[in-house]
């Protein structure tokens, strides 16, 4: 299916009046977690590939030991994390290896269920490829290697070293680390682009192929989010990304290797609460309708009145709870009801901005706590369907004490593919130069924020900025939050 979608996507440029011969290079964005797995078969017919077919008759079934693949959405390996962990130490030590516990959704469980239950295909598998690797690979003609940033969500990976980690290949699958092949920096070229796509297409011989990588690494590249800026993407589950110069080792979090700067990390958050929550409260609380929302939010001074409230409908990841907790300005943890609160506070206005306020307390405190450094230049991009929303845009640039920012274009990992792209080719060319001894003229390379924003000087659009008492309110009810939040997951255990 994704060999007959490349087919289709080509074919609507061409037609379209795309110019492939002007390609000087290209790099992609997939989602994250999938594998693939190549036969010898499918791996000699990737490096023979006729320009008189289209590609989905000649990367057929038969070129995969496994037809059905595992995505992320496939959470049935429990048993799979629990043996891998297990085997290495316990899910601190897969944490401080791989920079996140075992998720059934991660590709090393995945690849552990299919060498237990399907012994005969593993063992048939000569290369095993991530998503986005597969997709290169199409392009390279050739098996593409996993970058370090993908290679971040498998569980399988020192994101320290940047290195397979032995003690998970172990624990995982035998002989598992030559069907994975040898990792790359994400901002490498890797090739370029095999004779099908020059015969095919009119693409140059010479257009490069840079590695591709994951949606959300693509998507950090794609925003050049740089050292101070924090990225909340507003959806059906509210999800934060950051820069990080350590990894913090935090259980219930992700850390992946950063796509752009290789001795740095990426910090990845998720949050199962966010605009379902959202939305029901709308629905209770302001007759269904978006603009009486935001009304009801701006006419309420910040802070509440001391009104605070946690809304998990749903069992959150961060802290491990579940439940409605709600205090007005009197209660505290020391309070007789502090673990049962208010059933509901007087009026609609209170509700909503209890619920917006309390859901920016959550994200800024788990931010804190995975090691991000708020200051006088922290600055959000805010993205998803609730960003549109200018009156929860002023909430989250107050609670968080900066300025908050959106993107004019969307498609953020898409253009984090071209971005990279550009950049990579941009080092290759400097080494190229370099090496022939031109460095003098050509000097040492620019930094992938200061090269690419040349391109594109305007593509953020500041919404809106924090209230002046911004910190001298929201910084007691950091603390605020934390007590109810502790106290609401001792209720959920």
């Amino acid at each position: 299916m994704w060999v007959k979608a490349l087919d289709i996507v080509l074919d609507r440029l061409v037609v379209q009046g795309a110019d492939l011969s002007t390609v000087t290079a290209i790099s992609g964005s997939a989602q994250q977690h999938g594998s693939l797995y190549w036969s010898q078969y499918g791996i000699q017919k990737l490096k023979n590939l006729d320009p008189d077919k289209f590609l989905h008759l000649q990367i057929d079934d038969s070129a995969f030991t496994v037809t059905r693949t595992p995505i992320w959405m496939d959470g049935t390996t429990e048993n799979q994390c629990l043996e891998m962990e297990t085997a290495i130490g316990g899910a601190s030590e897969m944490v401080r290896i791989t920079g996140s516990k075992c998720y059934p959704r991660f590709t090393g469980p995945q690849i552990r269920k299919i060498y237990q239950q399907r012994t005969h295909a593993y063992e048939d598998t000569k290369r095993i490829s991530l998503v986005s690797s597969f997709l290169a690979s199409i392009f390279l003609g050739n098996i593409a290697p996993i970058d370090y940033a993908d290679a971040s969500g498998m569980n399988l990976f020192d994101i320290d070293t940047k290195t397979w980690s032995k003690p998970c290949l172990n624990s995982c699958a035998p002989d598992l680390e030559e069907r994975l092949g040898q990792p790359v920096a994400t901002n490498s070229i890797i090739g370029n682009v095999s004779n099908f796509f020059v015969q095919r297409f009119g693409m140059p011989a010479n257009c490069k192929v840079a590695a591709f990588t994951g949606d959300n690494p693509s998507a950090l590249s794609g925003m050049v989010v740089e050292k101070n800026w924090l990225v909340m993407s507003l959806g059906t589950s509210d999800t934060v990304m950051m820069n990080l110069q350590n990894n913090p080792e935090l259980e219930k979090g992700h850390v992946l290797c950063h796509p752009i700067e290789t001795d740095q990390f990426m910090g990845l958050l998720c949050f199962r609460n966010g605009s379902l929550v959202r939305d029901a409260l709308k629905r209770v609380d302001a007759n269904d309708n978006w603009s009486n929302f935001s009304e009801l939010l701006n006419s309420t001074p910040r802070g509440n009145y001391g009104n605070m409230a946690l809304h998990f409908h749903s069992l959150e990841i961060i802290p491990n709870a579940k439940g409605n907790l709600r205090w007005n300005k009197n209660h505290s943890s020391a309070s007789p009801d502090a673990d049962k609160g208010l059933t509901k506070f007087g009026s609609p206005q209170a509700e909503i901005r209890a619920l917006i306020e309390g859901q920016m307390l959550h994200r800024r405190a788990i931010a804190t706590d995975m090691g991000f450094n708020f200051g006088e230049e922290t600055k959000i991009i805010a993205t998803g369907g609730a960003s549109v929303n200018k009156a929860i845009l002023q909430v989250m640039s107050d609670v968080f004490n900066a300025p908050v920012y959106v993107q004019k274009h969307s498609e953020a990992a898409l253009l984090g593919a071209a971005y990279r792209a550009k950049y990579a080719l941009y080092l290759h060319t400097s080494k190229v130069n370099a090496q022939k001894k031109a460095a003098v003229t050509w000097g040492p390379p620019e930094s992938y924020q200061h090269y690419i924003l040349q391109y594109i000087p305007s593509h953020l659009q500041r919404m809106c900025a924090p209230s002046k008492d911004s910190q001298d309110i929201y910084e007691p009810m950091l603390a605020r939050y934390r007590e109810m939040a502790r106290i609401l997951e001792d209720s959920t255990a």
